[in-house]
């Protein structure tokens, strides 16, 4: 009965292929007295010193090709060894899209390696745009693995700004925050397509529609800091806006008054107050509710809104009692 597993393939040393008799190794040359010799394997050893050799003649062939893939499924790391290779491919005219596929099987294990992703992205700049849809497909299956795969998700905005593709990036955010609604990356890279696609018109074009996605979002799950600071970021360089509009102070008071999980409607409405904006009294009666005997009060609704934060936020309380002592002078 056959093994379910293959067997693997016993490696011939380059010493004893005939293609390689003409070649003379060149060794690492660690000084005359090493300190602390590293105990290289000698596969590792004797792939490196046929590569140093081949570098050093400039060998721009087929096997210098091959020996580089060996060099890197040994050390993904090397980035002499990835420049090296793109030397190669370009005086050999190789086709990229075969390329593409050794890049995708050496990310398969060593997917947060820069070197991969530099020299992926090297590749998608010489096919241009024949190249995207293989792009943002290679980004998703790496985030079905870790889906803030922060390499991923800068090659991905680099895709979309240099080959395109936006048409359907805001419905991905939407399928990746459906499917996780904390995936923070998700987030950042929906605030990324609105403000950046040159198919949506812009942040002032979308913001109403993106306030309301933002607000349902906190209602669902008022603890997630992410949605907050997305309805944040939808008045960057508006504050006047932010604080005029009664979407934001709405939903800080129905969290608060719904008495759980409303640590960033307080934080939020200590941030609107501090730059002008008036609450009633029922934002009063709503933090009010939610103060206890350790909690200082305050007829000032900050000092009170600190004084609240510094009990249910103490990973951070010096934090909010210097915002306490650097409240503007006239809140209200």
């Amino acid at each position: 009965m056959e093994s379910d597993e293959e067997e693997e393939v016993e490696r011939v040393p380059l010493s004893r292929r005939p293609e390689w008799s003409d070649v003379t190794p060149v060794q690492q040359d660690d000084g005359p007295n090493p300190v602390v010799p590293i105990a290289y394997k000698d596969e590792f050893s004797e792939t490196m010193d046929y590569f140093r050799a081949v570098y050093l003649a400039d060998e721009r062939s087929h096997r210098s090709l091959q020996l580089t893939s060996e060099a890197i499924f040994l050390n993904p790391g090397n980035y002499t060894v990835w420049q090296f290779r793109r030397v190669i491919l370009e005086a050999l005219n190789a086709d990229l899209y075969d390329e593409l596929e050794f890049v995708e099987v050496v990310a398969t294990d060593n997917s947060k390696n820069y070197q991969i992703w530099h020299h992926r992205r090297w590749l998608a700049e010489k096919l241009g745009p024949n190249a995207l849809k293989k792009e943002l497909e290679f980004t998703k299956k790496i985030f079905c693995i870790d889906a803030k795969h922060y390499h991923a998700w800068s090659h991905r905005q680099w895709v979309l700004q240099a080959l395109g593709g936006w048409e359907d990036e805001l419905d991905y955010c939407q399928q990746l925050l459906e499917d996780d609604i904390f995936n923070n990356s998700a987030w950042n890279q929906r605030f990324f397509v609105v403000t950046r696609s040159p198919l949506l018109g812009g942040l002032e074009t979308m913001r109403d529609s993106e306030v309301r996605y933002a607000v349902d979002a906190i209602i669902s799950k008022p603890e997630n800091e992410s949605p907050w600071r997305y309805l944040r970021g939808l008045y960057k360089d508006d504050t006047q806006s932010w604080v005029n509009d009664p979407q934001v102070s709405s939903v800080c008071l129905k969290v608060l008054n719904s008495k759980s999980n409303f640590l960033f409607a307080l934080s939020m409405l200590l941030d609107l107050v501090c730059h002008g904006f008036q609450p009633g009294k029922e934002f009063k009666d709503a933090v009010d509710a939610l103060v206890s005997e350790s909690d200082s009060s305050d007829s000032d609704l900050a000092p009170t809104v600190c004084s609240l934060l510094e009990r249910v936020d103490p990973m951070r309380a010096n934090y909010w009692k210097w915002r306490k002592r650097t409240l503007p002078p006239l809140t209200v």
